[in-house]
């Protein structure tokens, strides 16, 4: 078991992430009894990095330098075991033991559990365990195995995750041993994406599910903007907000399958800064956002089938936003005049 109870009753835990209470506080809830965990939501609300930040709450400690992070005074690899007295020791933080798995239908049960390394084998044997390379369930010992995308692995793999989820232990067939695998199993997936493997309910009855969605509001989404977006030019507060407000009424859209995330929010302040560094400004002026929302947003949205036929993408952003500037005249002649439009 992992022990991050005192990090996760502090005031502020998942400081990295702006808003998302109720995801948070559901979070807390799922880890302070070790549960493994599903984090759904659409790409680019921050579920990656929920997931980090939840392994920096993890305890530095001590670990065997070896593939297993292996406490030194109960060693569970064929590594340490077979060299008890020649294992040197590490200082380990929670990120150090961190280990992502990103989802894909080319992903193998070796890629999880681990193999014979061909190399290793003539040199001590088929059936040596030297001859044995861990996978990355065994590298997220006393760790975070973070499972990006999990819905886009086929049923097999789920199959091979359901005894180290049940039980918190691997079998390798080869040498017919049990070695014990202790993390907590943060998976990800996205609820709108159509080519992917359908879950089973034996896997998911090992699971929690927590939701995430957009940021609750125009300003705490202005405020993650700004700390992950890149900073070029001076991007001022009123137009900034402004440019929210565009991205966040596109997704209350009837006619988008696909919505925008927070990476085009994102995509929108750091083109805008481009474009009036290329103009030898210091500050962005509405014409930046205006000549970068077709580039940045046209891409990360997919029209209804009833829409796709009638419109393209692009023309479909280009009116919408010329009739959000038709809607908000009176809001961008404040901001002009309180100084805050250049």
């Amino acid at each position: 078991m992992l022990d991050i109870k005192n990090q996760l009753m502090k005031k502020n835990p998942f400081e990295d992430i702006l808003g998302q209470e109720q995801t948070k506080k559901q979070l807390k809830s799922t880890l302070l009894m070790n549960r493994h965990v599903i984090i759904v939501g659409t790409p680019g609300i921050g579920k990656t990095t929920l997931a980090k930040n939840i392994a920096k709450l993890l305890p530095e400690m001590t670990v065997n330098d070896c593939e297993f992070n292996c406490d030194p005074k109960n060693p569970v690899c064929p590594s340490c075991v077979l060299k008890s007295s020649k294992i040197t020791t590490k200082k380990s933080s929670g990120s150090d033991r961190f280990i992502r798995i990103q989802g894909s239908p080319d992903l193998t049960a070796e890629d999880l559990i681990g193999d014979i390394d061909p190399i290793k084998a003539m040199k001590f044997g088929p059936l040596s365990f030297e001859a044995f390379t861990p996978g990355k369930i065994f590298r997220a010992n006393n760790g975070i195995l973070f499972f990006d995308e999990v819905n886009r692995c086929h049923e097999k793999l789920q199959n091979t995750l359901l005894q180290v989820l049940e039980e918190g232990k691997a079998t390798i067939g080869s040498y017919s041993v049990d070695i014990p695998a202790n993390f907590v199993f943060i998976g990800t997936m996205n609820p709108e994406d159509s080519s992917t493997e359908k879950l089973s309910d034996v896997f998911l009855d090992r699971f929690d599910i927590v939701y995430m969605d957009h940021p609750e509001d125009v300003k705490i989404e202005s405020a993650v903007v700004r700390k992950k977006g890149q900073r070029l030019t001076e991007f001022s507060n009123g137009l900034l907000d402004l440019t929210v407000l565009f991205v966040r009424l596109l997704r209350e859209s009837d006619k988008l399958e696909k919505k925008p995330s927070v990476r085009a929010t994102i995509g929108l302040y750091e083109r805008a800064q481009s474009n009036a560094f290329i103009r030898n400004s210091k500050e962005v002026n509405f014409d930046d956002i205006k000549e970068s929302v077709v580039s940045v947003i046209s891409h990360r949205i997919r029209l209804k089938p009833s829409v796709k036929y009638l419109q393209s993408p692009e023309k479909f952003i280009k009116e919408e936003f010329e009739k959000f500037v038709d809607n908000n005249r009176s809001m961008l002649r404040k901001l002009e005049e309180e100084g805050d439009l250049p």
